[in-house]
């Protein structure tokens, strides 16, 4: 590990790993990586903070997905910052970013890209030549993405579970890491199509962004008629970004934890033996397999950013909102009492003890 720099401007970051980190160092010195991840967590925070204001658990959950090597896909109002904070994001760890602007009238190969004829000029031969989309890129902000017709999404489906496009039969794989991460106005449905339930599956998270706090907003109302909290820069590298992956691949798990994580998701399934009452009564679908795995995944993270060398089953529970909030479905009985995916997993937590 390098030790610890500071900017010109006597900011902290944090003590990157050199590039040619051993895989291995969790198993090694399990403290260490662990002490590192969380400076890292903090010094991305840090940047971010120059931008952003607030949103902590926003830009915690955001972290956790790219940590964790997932997709996220944030919900909230025109306005909050959403596509600013990807974009900061996507700097800050200096990966390459695109933005796609979702539309009703965007095509597949607007975001695959297309095979294109091109004349040899050393020969004068023709051939296909294949020109890459906006995906391939580390990180792609897919803006308003319920704007674009199931035809286009099949497109966006492969690439996030394949990390490859198919383009003229031919495979073409994704830059790694990739990321979608995603937004979704949560108000206006006029020219919009419903995401498959299969395509939100792949999302780890689904975030809910909210309005700031009064003392926020004042915040952001300085910072954007004056002259700002300065500009962010890029403190990671992609080998870093792979070696703290690697790092929550490791991090070991007790069976306890695996078993709290089921116990949540099998609740869910009306079928199951350990289904409780009032989701049998609200919910007409269950969540599925994957939604065990991410809470699995993702407590291993929420652990790891702060300083904790085990995964606990509170750990689990911090993360499950956002897990289970796009994978249960509310039927039509609890849209008539205003009951939502939300407050069915606080029931769920506040139902099934917790393990020490």
């Amino acid at each position: 590990m390098s030790t610890a720099t500071e900017s010109p401007d006597t900011e902290p970051t944090a003590p990157l790993p050199d590039a040619a980190a051993p895989t291995t160092a969790f198993k090694e010195d399990d403290v260490e990586a662990v002490a590192y991840f969380k400076e890292a967590h903090a010094a991305i925070k840090h940047q971010l903070g120059k931008v952003i204001v607030g949103q902590d658990k926003v830009i915690d959950e955001l972290l956790i997905s790219i940590f964790t090597r997932s997709h996220a896909l944030l919900v909230g109002v025109p306005g909050l910052a959403k596509t600013l904070l990807i974009s900061t994001l996507a700097q800050t760890i200096n990966l390459s970013f695109k933005r796609i602007q979702f539309t009703p009238d965007l095509m597949p190969s607007d975001i695959t890209g297309t095979e294109v004829i091109y004349q040899n000029p050393a020969t004068g031969e023709r051939e296909f030549k294949f020109l890459p989309g906006p995906i391939f890129a580390n990180v792609v902000l897919a803006d308003e993405i319920n704007r674009t017709p199931p035809k286009t999404q099949a497109a966006m489906l492969e690439a996030m579970q394949e990390r490859r496009v198919t383009v003229g039969g031919v495979n073409h794989k994704l830059p790694e890491p990739f990321f979608v991460l995603a937004t979704q106005n949560p108000v206006e449905q006029e020219g919009t199509y419903p995401l498959p339930e299969a395509q939100l599956d792949r999302f780890m998270f689904m975030i809910y962004v909210d309005y700031p706090s009064m003392e926020e907003e004042l915040e952001i109302m300085k910072r954007g008629t004056g002259v700002g909290a300065g500009t962010p820069r890029s403190i990671m590298e992609l080998d870093h970004i792979m070696y703290l992956q690697g790092v929550v691949k490791r991090m070991p798990v007790a069976d306890h934890v695996f078993e709290y994580a089921q116990k949540i998701v099998a609740a869910t399934r009306a079928k199951s033996p350990q289904a409780l009452d009032f989701c049998k009564k609200w919910l007409a679908w269950g969540a599925g397999p994957r939604a065990s795995l991410n809470l699995i995944m993702a407590a291993k993270a929420h652990a790891i950013v702060r300083g904790q060398i085990y995964v606990s089953c509170a750990d689990v529970a911090a993360v499950a909102p956002s897990i289970m909030r796009h994978r249960i479905i509310p039927n039509f009985a609890a849209q008539s009492e205003g009951v939502t995916s939300d407050d069915i997993t606080r029931m769920i937590l506040e139902k099934i003890p917790q393990d020490r």
